[in-house]
């Protein structure tokens, strides 16, 4: 009976899948058929790997006469990724006509009155969609290992090609899913192609990151990106497939800028039904905590996580013994941090409207990232502290005793506030993930941003506010006193 039902779930799949599956038959065959599209991607896709082949090799010939070869080694892993990235950007425009296109060409209404459900539309589209970018994508990447191959006579780590690979293919399928995502919720194929700018910058953003760690050849970070593009694609398709409807897409004519609307509701969702500030702070965010539970379960596990990862990286990156050595201190030091930070108002507002500069970063991050690049900013401090915690228990102090001292004083009011804030940025982008009962997209993101605002101005402020002040009056102090300085 197991086996038969392990048998089972593939062909109900399948079953399920076909509709969608003939869907992007349709539209791969279609595609392949125009030569406007092919034309432009197969002969950009063959231009850009020969060109990147020509720079590989001049930038290997020039090092070498210099006597830095390592440079040109490291820069060839980063052409093949840019090969890889160059042919998703330049059929992205496919994925952004996918639903906008054929509605302004009066062509998805046959379409959209066939027996198909939702998500086996949307499925069959994003599917179809994804085909020329991987396509392209393959493409380029076997043409530039070909030709540096001849040129320089390199070739990759099977370990490097995979992670390349793979790295393509979750920016191509996120790139995507995001792009079937605005062109589902647009009403006209120039709005599509300008809100691709909020896909294109932050995956050019990633790209720099990637070619930091290329640089370094620190391969084994590239696994943990690949996962986080992975996260990233899983909540982008959740989110088209959870808030695609064809009866809105067939109605919906023009998208209108309502601000007194939004205002009214976010207005509405911030005061609810307080009457002054106390009942303010008493019913309203005091609600709202409660309804942030799980969000703050997980900040909770992404804080845990970050000492977890800072302190093994402690064994790949030790610092030496001498920073560690509280002997080497300069005395100077010590009484310039005392008579500069102690009772400074200025320094409490300098570390106030530093922590608010890394919170606003982690909102806006977040928004692009469903909660995910958010809550990572948020858990960077952390990094830190176990990495630090880490290597001054390698020299034989105590660790708990280095947390006591410089973290815990103003840690007190300062780690509450980083699980409150990130607790709403998650709620933040996990609204788009689920459609909210009785509110369209836009009116409960809108109300999960009051819930945002309503925890930063009632608890996170007044809280990193009474932690600068700890910090710079207190966490000095007691740092002289418990470490012996």
């Amino acid at each position: 009976m197991q086996l038969n039902a392990i048998k089972a779930v593939p062909k109900s799949i399948r079953r399920s899948l076909a509709p969608a599956l003939i869907v992007t038959t349709r539209e791969v065959r279609d595609q392949f058929r125009d030569w406007r599209i092919i034309f432009p991607v197969v002969g950009l896709t063959l231009f850009f790997p020969w060109l990147m082949n020509f720079t590989a090799a001049q930038a290997v010939g020039f090092v070498e006469k210099y006597g830095a070869p390592i440079v040109g080694d490291r820069l060839i892993p980063f052409l093949l990724m840019i090969v890889g990235f160059f042919p998703i950007s330049v059929s992205l425009v496919i994925a952004l006509e996918s639903f906008v296109g054929e509605k302004e060409r009066l062509s998805i209404e046959p379409l959209l009155s066939s027996p198909l459900e939702n998500w086996q539309l949307y499925m069959g589209k994003l599917l179809a969609s994804m085909c020329p970018p991987l396509a392209a994508s393959y493409l380029g990447i076997v043409v530039y290992l070909i030709g540096v191959y001849f040129k320089v006579g390199w070739t990759p780590t099977p370990i490097l090609l995979i992670e390349v690979i793979l790295l393509t293919t979750m920016q191509a399928i996120m790139m995507v899913a995001g792009a079937v995502v605005i062109s589902a919720q647009t009403t006209s194929v120039r709005a599509a192609n300008l809100l691709a700018s909020f896909i294109i910058i932050p995956v050019a953003l990633l790209i720099q990151g990637e070619a930091i760690i290329l640089f370094w050849a620190r391969y084994s970070v590239l696994w943990w990106v690949i996962l986080g593009e992975a996260m990233i694609t899983v909540m982008l398709v959740r989110s088209g497939v959870t808030h695609f409807n064809r009866e809105e897409l067939l109605g919906r004519e023009l998208d209108v800028l309502n601000i007194k609307w939004g205002w009214r509701i976010f207005k509405n969702s911030f005061i609810g039904v307080a009457r002054n500030p106390i009942e303010w702070y008493r019913r309203e965010v005091g609600q709202t905590i409660r309804r942030l539970w799980i969000p703050l379960v997980i900040m909770c596990l992404v804080i845990v996580a970050g000492l977890w990862i800072g302190a093994s990286q402690a064994k790949v990156f030790p610092l030496p013994r001498d920073i560690l050595n509280l002997n080497n201190l300069d005395q100077g030091f010590i009484e310039g941090l005392e008579s500069i930070r102690f009772f400074s108002a200025s320094g409490i507002g300098l570390v106030w409207l530093h922590n608010l500069r890394v919170i606003a970063i982690a909102i806006v991050m977040g928004i692009f990232t469903f909660g995910v690049l958010g809550a990572l900013i948020l858990m960077l401090p952390f990094a830190v502290i176990g990495y630090v915690m880490a290597n001054v228990a390698r020299v034989g102090l105590s660790p708990g005793l280095f947390f006591t001292a410089l973290v815990l004083p103003h840690g007190v009011l300062e780690i509450p506030a980083i699980i409150i804030a990130g607790a709403g940025i998650l709620q933040l982008g996990a609204v788009l993930l689920a459609p909210v009962k009785g509110k369209s997209i836009g009116e409960a993101w809108l109300c999960a941003l009051a819930d945002c605002a309503k925890i930063h101005l009632g608890l996170v402020l007044p809280l990193l506010a009474g932690a600068a002040a700890l910090e710079v009056l207190l966490t000095p102090r007691l740092a002289v006193l418990f470490l012996g300085l």
